[in-house]
């Protein structure tokens, strides 16, 4: 089946599909006139993020840990797979880093093998984590990172290099394989919950709350954040591309962190909430002192680069905040 006409409707199958990008992008694929199957463990995603889908005839959601081979769900033919499980805050990746290696590395060898079987192409999701606290500013494709292998943050940082070195080695084995790389830089907008401990969400809930926006540091290191829809927009396009290099996925557009609470701040006084401070806590060890990515990739092979503004999509996302609160 060719993989880049939009207008024929495919099977695809989606894991992590209740987390807060999955769900958009289970959303996007419906959108389009696919069929969905979702894969999720709920460990960090909910169904509440699907939940208006209702009883969609082209989407079936199916509670499983990749952990765990999924030869026995009878999945029938798929054609695209787009592999998203894993938890992605350090709140969550730091809990447990045994389970967050396994769903790097079993967890991709399982999704592999369905990829091999069933002769569907993959997406896997990478990660700016890849490059760790980086010595090259920005960061394209051919950095090979600077990662402590066994600091608090490896089992994901780590966990995500194997995945893709364990990709290549799939490849490799068997070339019919079609694999494709995404890495994916801060992302953020709707569902993507207070808890989530991610600088955005907590920052605009704390300011919601009334409470001090807390910085890790001293709010000179620096984030790269895209709104959800890009990143979307970005993962199809390469999808549906035959490009099998890793490709960063990000918004180039640079902030301290003490810029980016300035603006939460500012922008969640302007919704009628007293105007909150900011506070200062040690900063976490082996945290990333800058982070942006180099889209030179991106723009050519896939004519992609973002086109929301950060105020844009945080007066989305603060407003979402506002209607769950409700």
């Amino acid at each position: 089946m060719d993989h880049t006409n939009h207008l024929m409707p495919l099977r695809i199958l989606v894991t992590g599909a209740a987390g807060f990008l999955g769900s958009h992008l289970v959303d996007l694929l419906l959108e389009k006139g696919h069929e969905v199957i979702g894969i999720d463990s709920f460990e960090t995603g909910s169904p509440k993020n699907l939940q208006h889908i209702g009883d969609a005839q082209r989407f079936r959601l199916i509670n499983h840990n990749i952990q765990t081979p999924l030869e026995g769900l009878q999945l029938g033919h798929i054609d695209q797979i787009f592999n998203l499980a894993c938890p992605a805050s350090p709140i969550h990746y730091q809990k447990d880093p045994v389970s967050t290696l396994k769903t790097c590395f079993r967890g991709t060898e399982n999704i592999l093998e369905l990829a091999k079987n069933k002769n569907a192409r993959i997406l896997h999701t990478s990660t700016s984590e890849v490059y760790g606290d980086p010595k090259v500013h920005p960061q394209p494709e051919s950095y090979w990172g600077n990662v402590n292998p066994f600091g608090a943050r490896s089992c994901y940082d780590e966990g995500k290099r194997v995945a893709e070195a364990l990709c290549y080695a799939y490849h490799e084995n068997y070339p019919d394989l079609e694999i494709r790389i995404a890495r994916i830089f801060n992302t953020y907008g709707p569902r993507m919950a207070h808890s989530d401990g991610r600088v955005v969400s907590s920052f605009i809930g704390d300011a919601l709350d009334g409470e001090n926006i807390k910085i890790t540091g001293d709010g000179t290191a620096t984030r790269s954040f895209q709104y959800f829809t890009d990143c979307l927009d970005g993962l199809q396009r390469l999808m549906n591309s035959n490009y099998t290099q890793p490709v960063n996925i990000g918004n180039p557009g640079e902030f301290s962190m003490r810029e980016f609470a300035e603006i939460v701040a500012e922008m969640v006084s302007e919704k009628g909430k007293p105007k909150v401070l900011i506070t200062y806590l040690p900063r976490p060890s082996d945290d990333p002192n800058t982070r942006k990515p180099d889209i030179s990739r991106a723009k050519e092979i896939l004519g992609w680069e973002p086109t929301v503004p950060l105020r844009e999509g945080l007066k989305k996302t603060i407003e979402w905040h506002i209607e769950q609160r409700k």
